[in-house]
């Protein structure tokens, strides 16, 4: 139990560090709004007529600073971006005009070094809160956290802040609305300078090289605040512009100055400088959303992974499901195969099932076999239940609680016949399963044959799901061993095994939690080949409640796990080419490596809906399930089932799917802390039907 706690405490830990990352770089990339700025009546409003740089007496917003004269400020909002605010920064050093850059807080996070030439160019900084937030749409809590932030990303990157607070969305004084000014009264309360615009050169907009100049022209002979972009898109025809409109200004006896110029400030008010602390706070700010960048990112390029992983295996079953199902119904018909054969079913404490497996086994048209129950120390009456039927040629044997490998190992050494059958005591056959199922073992080369397990309680919703996982998983993936001959499991539920193959690897082994995995790895490795009987139907119990199925599932993986590791060595060894690189990679990459990847996808799922939007998220999945859908129906028609469970494969893939990933990152940290497990059989019911 403290184990399982300590796993799982270091799974909610990574999921959380993983979680954080991505709210972090969600936060600090969300635009709330592409760049624009609003209309004004010039002549209406309280700030009418008022001068673009405002701020707080005490107890309202007043204007800042006189005239301008023949003073213009160039000032450049959305930046810093990789691409424009260096070539506008070339310009203006070419030019010999200073500016003021307004600078995004999570953009300064995400380009430090751009921000460090800018204030070693001596060019003036200016905040533009730290996600290009309309702060008039937003609680006070907010304003200050958009603003301290950006003033954090500065301190980190240059070791200064800044008084001069531009609001997005902003543009002349007469375009401020009441909620506007009363948010930016809350901004320059707290000693910030507030700095709107004379003139909009509406870039943002890209209406041309000469409309910008245009509309960023004065008049007449005052000047003022010119207001364009360096970032927040395509701004070439910024760049354009102001080598056109820095000439045409000067001509006119224009000169450029500072915004900090026009409030009358130098430039020691204008910047703050931080604190140590604030520096180191500032540091760790610009550090953690850089983790944040690059974990996104990595992880990025894992769902981009996950995604190709999920399309080639799709891909993979329709084309090999396709061409297995072709060569299988193109045979000509054979005289039937029939050696005699012994069946073994291990039973441990199976008195809910045992009757109905017993008799249904006992029923089959075959002609000449023998059936052996091997009870292994049950305590709950299974072998008086097999004994009181008593059939003919159906052998019960006893022995101590040893486990199913060596309950396998004992049926097996008290038959002769050449070919043996091992059931689960839970399984019901068809009358014909056991002729189908011996069918190509006429083949010398052929060491085992895996038959099609069907889910026999498929009722409820899980049953349900597990019904379209054995139709769409195992039995798709058993048709594309089968073609690339490196079948890495036989179920227990059905399987038929050549004893001469048996008796090469030394019979059942008990080194692992998935015997039926380690046996037929092991056959391949001793050049058996391995086929699928998709005709033999064996009807088994699925795990009836979700702790159960946990249970099962759980003793899959981790002994999948034990057998990869047992036979890794099949991956260089020659001669074991076919199970060692087909069937073993196939295995680790679809059955283990991709479950524990796939959350990413619900993962980024959730991140798409939070800061990319719901369209986004509906149309990834849109596609996803139509070709799982389709993948479904295609694998229900080749196994003769009707398509009618499939209407419960979206409900699977929120929950079920989810369940069977957690079971894959249990079993791995299991494995990876060395931890050992005990067999254990599932829950059993009794309600398993043959469908008709």
């Amino acid at each position: 139990m403290p184990g399982t706690v300590a796993r799982w405490g270091l799974l909610v830990l990574l999921l959380a560090a993983v979680v954080a990352a991505l709210t972090a770089q969600g936060v600090s990339t969300r635009m709330t709004g592409t760049s624009r700025t609003p209309l004004g009546d010039s002549s209406r409003g309280a700030f009418a007529g008022a001068r673009p740089i405002l701020t707080w007496n005490g107890r309202r917003l007043v204007s800042r600073g006189g005239p301008p004269g023949r003073r213009i400020a160039l000032t450049f909002d959305d930046g810093p971006d990789p691409r424009w605010t260096p070539r506008l920064a070339a310009v203006l050093r070419r030019l010999g005009v200073p500016a003021t850059f307004f600078v995004v807080g999570s953009k300064v996070a995400r380009h430090p070094n751009i921000v460090r030439a800018l204030y070693r160019e001596r060019f003036e900084l200016g905040n533009h809160t730290f996600t290009h937030v309309d702060l008039a749409s937003v609680p006070s809590w907010e304003r200050r956290l958009q603003i301290t932030l950006t003033e954090r990303a500065l301190a980190g990157a240059v070791g200064v802040g800044s008084r001069l607070v531009r609001p997005p969305y902003s543009s002349i004084p007469a375009a401020l609305t009441t909620g506007q000014a009363s948010a930016l009264g809350d901004v320059a309360s707290r000693g910030y300078v507030v700095v709107l615009s004379d003139f909009d050169g509406e870039d943002w907009r890209r209406p041309g090289v000469a409309a910008i100049v245009r509309a960023a022209t004065p008049k007449g002979k005052s000047g003022g605040i010119v207001l364009l972009h360096d970032g927040g898109g395509d701004r070439s025809q910024t760049v354009a512009a102001v080598e056109r409109l820095v000439p045409r200004l000067r001509a006119r006896g224009f000169h450029f100055v500072r915004v900090s110029q026009l409030a009358g400030l130098t430039r020691a008010q204008v910047d703050l400088p931080a604190r140590r602390w604030e520096r180191v706070r500032g540091r760790l700010l610009v550090g953690t959303l850089a983790a944040a960048r690059w974990t996104t990112w990595a992880l990025a390029l894992l769902l981009v992974l996950v995604t190709a992983l999920f399309l080639a295996r799709m891909a993979a079953l329709l084309v090999f499901a396709r061409r297995h199902a072709r060569l299988v119904r193109a045979r000509p018909p054979e005289p039937a195969f029939t050696p005699p054969a012994s069946i073994v079913v291990p039973a441990f404490n199976e008195a809910r099932g045992i009757e109905r497996t017993v008799r249904s086994l006992a029923a089959s048209d075959y002609p000449d076999f023998e059936l052996v129950i091997v009870d292994d120390g049950s305590s709950d009456g299974t072998a008086e239940l097999v004994e009181r039927l008593e059939l003919p040629g159906v052998l019960v044997i006893r022995q101590p609680n040893l486990g199913k490998p060596a309950a396998l190992n004992r049926g097996i050494a008290a038959t002769q016949h050449p070919i043996v059958v091992m059931v689960d005591a839970d399984t019901i056959f068809e009358p014909g399963t056991l002729g189908r199922l011996v069918q190509p073992l006429r083949d010398s080369q052929v060491g085992a044959v895996s038959g099609n397990t069907k889910v026999g309680n498929r009722r409820g919703l899980l049953g349900t799901w597990q019904h379209i996982e054995y139709v769409m998983g195992f039995n798709l993936d058993r048709r594309l061993y089968d073609i690339l001959q490196c079948m890495p499991t036989i179920p227990g539920a059905i399987g038929a095994f050549r004893r001469q193959a048996l008796a090469e690897i030394g019979g059942i082994s008990g080194a692992t939690l998935a015997e039926d995995t380690d046996t037929t790895i092991a056959l391949g490795r001793k050049g058996w080949r391995v086929v699928y009987a998709e005709e033999a139907r064996a009807w088994t119990e699925a795990p009836s409640s979700l702790a159960a199925l946990w249970r099962q599932r759980y003793r899959w993986c981790y002994g999948t796990l034990q057998a990869v590791w047992k036979h890794k060595t099949a991956l260089w060894r020659p001669g074991e080419e076919r199970i060692g690189r087909r069937g073993l990679p196939y295995l680790v990459l679809f059955q283990i490596t991709l479950p524990l990847l796939a959350p990413l996808i619900d993962l980024f799922s959730l991140y798409g809906l939070v800061f990319l939007g719901a369209r986004w998220v509906a149309g990834y999945w849109a596609v996803f399930t139509a070709l799982q859908l389709a993948l479904g129906w295609y694998a229900f028609r080749l196994d003769r089932e009707t398509p009618r469970p499939l209407v419960a494969m979206p409900l699977q893939q929120l929950v079920y799917r989810q369940l069977m990933y957690l079971v894959v990152v249990e079993s791995v940290l299991a494995a990876l802390r060395g931890a050992r497990l005990r067999w254990r059989p599932t829950d059993r019911t009794g309600e398993v039907e043959a469908a008709r």
